[in-house]
């Protein structure tokens, strides 16, 4: 297990870093570096169908790994497509701040800002690795409590995202903020489901050896989402642009988990 373990890391990381660095020549010639997040939601499903197709373990546990992994990348990368496409030439406001911040050096400081997404990529892909190496018959029941957490949280995330954009394309919304569906017991119910996806990968991986140790996905998603670019940056936009109506969102609504609300 341990050669494969490392010739398949080690490969998967190889076509990560080729991969970014071909993005962020992409990136400098049409002047957007918001595309970096459509490669890295979209890079899981290649890798997670090298590792099932080249990993020596059980093959319908490596089918139903691969499976989870390419359909939620495929869901995610290709909303993200439509979002970044819709705003391009201009960039995410992230990425703007960003090029502000390091001025002449953008573009090279940029190309190692994709190469550690390129890190966190294979990092984060360790519970399909783990999956597919495992040779044992039949499924966990961790197995099956991490798919079917995957269904609840792939669901919750789609249909966060199709309230939200149905909400923003009605031009009577212009400049509310969205409390439909999910996002009136949630300020960020995609956040919270997206959190889900990787709880679900964790639990499937539980059922195979040194799964365990990929408790770190989840950890490490909720932090980035709780503390650095996920709610943190998306509510001072947010106040920024709809103001008192958005402050009296954040009294009433819950920050993260779907919830009771408040009264004012």
């Amino acid at each position: 297990m341990t050669v494969d373990f490392f010739k398949l890391l080690l490969i998967g990381l190889a076509f990560a870093i080729v991969m970014m660095a071909i993005v962020w020549a992409v990136s400098c010639r049409i002047k957007n570096a918001g595309i970096v997040d459509i490669a890295w939601s979209l890079g899981f499903a290649p890798l997670a169908v090298f590792y099932a197709a080249c990993g020596p373990g059980w093959q319908t546990r490596r089918c139903v790994m691969a499976g989870m992994a390419v359909l939620w990348s495929l869901r995610l990368g290709l909303h993200l497509l439509v979002r970044v496409k819709r705003l391009h030439p201009e960039e995410d406001t992230r990425y703007r701040q960003l090029r502000a911040e390091w001025g002449a050096n953008a573009n090279t400081k940029m190309f190692w800002f994709f190469q550690m997404q390129a890190l966190l990529l294979v990092v984060l892909s360790l519970p399909f690795l783990f999956a597919c190496l495992n040779p044992a018959p039949d499924l966990t029941v961790f197995e099956w409590a991490g798919m079917a957490v995957w269904v609840l949280a792939l669901a919750g995330e789609g249909a966060s995202d199709h309230q939200l954009k149905v909400f923003k394309e009605d031009p009577a919304n212009k400049g509310r903020v969205c409390q439909a569906g999910l996002w009136r017991y949630s300020r960020h119910p995609n956040y919270f489901f997206e959190w889900l996806i990787w709880v679900a990968f964790f639990l499937f991986a539980l059922g195979s050896r040194w799964g365990w140790v990929t408790i770190y996905c989840p950890s490490l998603m909720l932090f980035f989402l709780l503390k650095v670019t996920g709610i943190p940056m998306t509510e001072a936009l947010s106040v920024k642009a709809r103001g008192d109506e958005y402050r009296a969102y954040q009294r009433t609504t819950s920050a993260f988990v779907p919830w009771f609300r408040k009264s004012q």
